[in-house]
């Protein structure tokens, strides 16, 4: 006769308080007393199932303790593994040490924790790991005809009708211009925008009676001081012109004053105006709008220029750090020439991110997509001049899904608020509009 009463001991020795604990030590005593009458009292069908059984928990230790060596502390695998070697060492045909053995490896299992250096190396991994981007749909897009404003631009369907409105910051560097017709998608993700532009896929000509005539003036500079700034010229000298009439024009800049706008002695700008406004000619400064800001801080001296060279190796350490994390994401930087490579670079590697430099204004189309097509993110870096490979950039950011942003100048921090913006899925132009950065807690 089959003695039963060691084996229960073991079972009640090893069962603890807990629910999944008590009901495999119930089962288990169950599965004793069946066999108290000798082999025979267990049919067949259950033998066979219950070494069946059995080689399936094997299965799931050999499994689980794998997952756990290549990735150790695993919560997944751990409980796993704890379950497969509780209902192993239930298991009446287990001999004494076998037994022992599993009574070892589950205290071994129970130790089994994460460091933060494999915590480290499985980011690393991931961010190695070439990810497949969801390909945009572009038949999904509608056309739409541009219509100029002042700032941003209106897009109309076949019967004249305003579909959406775009802002400044989302086409300055698309030159887009009324008549131009592109492919559209209403924006779902990001509440600052109403509609993304897909590309610019023909023109037609407005007539008059369709879209107001829109002059501008480009790069126009700033002078003067705080209360008494105007604009005469622009950078290149030329002066500023209504009507064939060289103005000065005034500029209020508490209009134009916030923590991203600030106008100053030696700011960029462009003007843009309504050629049949009236009242150009009698309070022309009513009439002409800034449409864009191209430089937001105050120009240096010479002095200040020389003490930034020589600190340029401390800034990164000494300004405060936005609240971002890259998680060694790969990070494209598009240059329109070589400066301030270095001091880019160093600001993508501050954030755990990878730094891969994009030559974007040299060679082919397709050498730009190939380089744009395996990142994660792209800073496109424009400073004043207006590059042809910019449009190029934004579409195959937007084809291959890659996390896209400007900065309007090589300084540190534009360039910082700009991987910060497409990092958080932001506006990728910061333009005229307030973006909170949140900044990281000392």
């Amino acid at each position: 006769m089959f003695d039963y009463r060691n084996n229960i001991k073991r079972i009640l020795n090893q069962t603890t308080g807990d629910e999944k604990s008590l009901r495999n030590g119930l089962a288990a005593i169950k599965l004793i007393l069946g066999m108290t009458d000798g082999d025979q009292a267990i049919p067949k069908e259950k033998r066979k199932s219950s070494i069946e059984l059995d080689l399936n928990q094997v299965n799931m230790l050999l499994t689980s303790l794998t997952k756990l060596i290549r990735t150790p502390g695993d919560v997944q695998a751990k409980n796993t593994a704890l379950s497969a070697i509780q209902k192993l060492t239930m298991t009446p045909q287990v001999d004494k040490k076998f037994r022992d053995n599993l009574i070892d490896l589950k205290k071994n299992v129970n130790l089994s924790k994460t460091s933060n250096e494999q915590v480290n190396q499985k980011i690393f991994e991931q961010a190695l790991e070439k990810k497949e981007k969801p390909k945009k749909d572009y038949r999904k897009g509608k056309r739409y005809t541009v219509v100029r404003l002042l700032s941003g631009c209106d897009l109309v369907d076949d019967g004249n009708r305003i579909v959406y409105t775009m802002k400044e910051s989302q086409i300055h560097s698309l030159n887009l211009k009324s008549g131009d017709i592109v492919e559209a998608l209403p924006e779902e993700n990001n509440p600052h925008y109403e509609a993304e532009i897909l590309r610019i896929v023909g023109f037609r000509k407005l007539s008059k009676m369709e879209v107001d005539t829109i002059s501008t003036f480009k790069y126009a500079v700033v002078q003067g001081r705080p209360g008494h700034l105007s604009i005469s010229r622009n950078a290149q000298g030329q002066k500023l012109r209504i009507r064939g009439k060289a103005v000065l024009l005034p500029i209020d800049s508490s209009k134009y004053w916030d923590d991203n706008i600030q106008l100053v002695d030696g700011s960029i700008v462009d003007l843009a105006w309504y050629d049949g406004d009236v009242r150009l000619k009698k309070s022309p400064a009513d009439a002409i709008q800034i449409r864009w800001v191209y430089q937001l801080e105050q120009p240096q001296s010479a002095t200040h220029v020389k003490k930034k060279k020589d600190k340029v190796e401390t800034q990164a350490t000494e300004l405060p750090k936005l609240a971002l994390d890259l998680h060694y994401q790969r990070v494209g930087i598009a240059v329109g020439d070589n400066q301030n490579e270095a001091l880019l670079e160093g600001i993508v590697t501050r954030y755990n991110g990878i730094p891969i430099p994009v030559d974007a204004f040299q060679g082919k189309k397709k050498v730009i997509e190939n380089q744009i097509k395996d990142l994660d993110l792209v800073i496109l870096v424009t400073a004043f001049a207006a590059h042809d490979s910019a449009w190029n950039i934004s579409e195959f950011a937007s084809k291959y899904n890659v996390k896209f942003a400007v900065s309007s100048s090589k300084g540190y921090q534009s360039f910082e608020r700009a991987l910060y913006r497409a990092a958080k899925g932001l506006p990728a132009y910061e333009g005229n509009q307030s973006i909170q950065y949140e900044k990281a807690d000392n």
